[in-house]
């Protein structure tokens, strides 16, 4: 009769529970940013707000 591979089994728990603790924490952290995406796309923009502001000079300003 052939031995259990205990390693083998206890490498692939260890793989399932750090794959169930990133899901979790990748959740978490969709959840908590979901009312704070406005303000992360209001960031994102910045530099297009600087370039906005440049347009809106006159030319002989820039």
């Amino acid at each position: 009769m052939a031995k259990p591979n205990f390693q083998y089994e206890k490498r692939q728990k260890e793989l399932e529970k750090k794959r169930k603790k990133e899901e979790k924490l990748k959740r978490k952290l969709e959840k908590g940013n979901a009312p704070d995406d406005s303000v992360a796309a209001e960031g994102d923009d910045d530099n297009n707000d600087a370039e906005q502001v440049s347009s809106d000079l006159p030319a002989a300003d820039r």
